[in-house]
């Protein structure tokens, strides 16, 4: 903004700016009451329904079996591509834990950065899994399998758990399997 001085008057020019105050208003005012309207329309926004994924109850392993920090491999929610999953009683509380002092987890072992292979990487001193061979992400499997470091953005897949008695089942995944836009194939 310039100030000018003419005729003992002070005058202010903008510069810069090609909407002034009352056309911003104005404009910002027409949009808000045109989609305003356009919602009270039938038929305009369809509902769309949530859908809920049913994943395969399966049974993964026995809670008397299980060794303090000997992870157990299996696939889940199916035998298809990245569904390999680690089973790991921890000995500490963890995120999503199941059994008596919840400290029995499971994670699918495909890095979501880009897909590196985290089967094989427990590391039982600091409860994580990793780190990725391809950029070196480390996931805490304490805290829902966090990300302690590297390039990854997303948590690790945690697979959820259900015991019944000494049995331990599989019943869903909590996060997307990398390579999927859905975690069940067919």
């Amino acid at each position: 903004m310039k100030k000018t001085e003419s005729e003992g008057k002070a005058t202010v020019k903008q510069s810069g700016c090609a909407l002034s105050r009352r056309k911003f208003l104005f404009y910002s005012g027409t949009a808000l009451t045109t989609s305003t309207v356009l919602l009270q329309i039938p038929g305009v926004l369809k509902a769309r329904e949530a859908h809920v994924a049913t994943y395969p109850r399966k049974l993964i392993g026995k809670m008397s079996q299980l060794k303090l920090d000997q992870p157990v491999n299996f696939n889940y929610p199916d035998d298809g591509l990245n569904a390999t999953s680690v089973l790991v009683k921890l000995g500490q509380k963890a995120g999503g834990g199941v059994g008596k002092q919840q400290d029995v987890v499971a994670f699918n072992t495909i890095c979501t950065h880009q897909g590196g292979p985290l089967l094989g990487s427990y590391n039982k001193e600091y409860k994580t899994l990793g780190q990725c061979p391809f950029h070196l992400t480390t996931y805490d499997l304490t805290r829902y399998g966090i990300i302690v470091s590297g390039q990854a953005y997303q948590s690790l897949p945690q697979v959820l758990l259900e015991v019944k008695g000494d049995s331990i089942y599989a019943v869903g995944v909590m996060g997307l399997i990398f390579g999927r836009n859905n975690n069940l194939i067919g």
